[in-house]
């Protein structure tokens, strides 16, 4: 099986930073792409950023220029740098890996979410 587990959630001020790491374990061969999304309450889970293999980061307009994506292909494992953090930030934040390469088969992964909390 293939664990996505985060890490680095929770409650800061408005304009400070966060970083949430997310960690894939089990029989990988291959992961495409990794990136974070979002769920505020009420809200629809939303794209936050992207990474693929080769280090290309995607990321939602709503956090472009504040958040950056990255990834140690060799762990696994992607980050995410929240800067000049805002209260419309605060959302529960998943890990997902939408191509992970398992025994010959392609699979999506999830992790279990990390709460990010901004207070004003």
């Amino acid at each position: 099986q293939v664990q996505l587990v985060e890490s680095g959630g929770g409650l800061v001020q408005a304009g400070k930073s966060l970083r949430l790491s997310c960690a894939a374990s089990g029989s990988i061969f291959e992961i495409n792409v990794m990136g974070w999304y979002r769920q505020a309450p009420g809200k629809q889970r939303e794209l936050v950023a992207t990474i693929t293999s080769g280090g290309s980061p995607n990321y939602a307009n709503s956090v472009a220029g504040r958040f950056t994506i990255s990834k140690d292909n060799a762990k696994n494992t992607v980050y995410l740098q929240m800067n000049s953090l805002k209260p419309e930030d605060t959302a529960v934040y998943y890990c997902n890996a939408p191509r992970v390469l398992v025994h010959g088969r392609w699979y999506e992964y999830w992790g279990q979410g990390t709460q990010v909390t901004v207070s004003s």
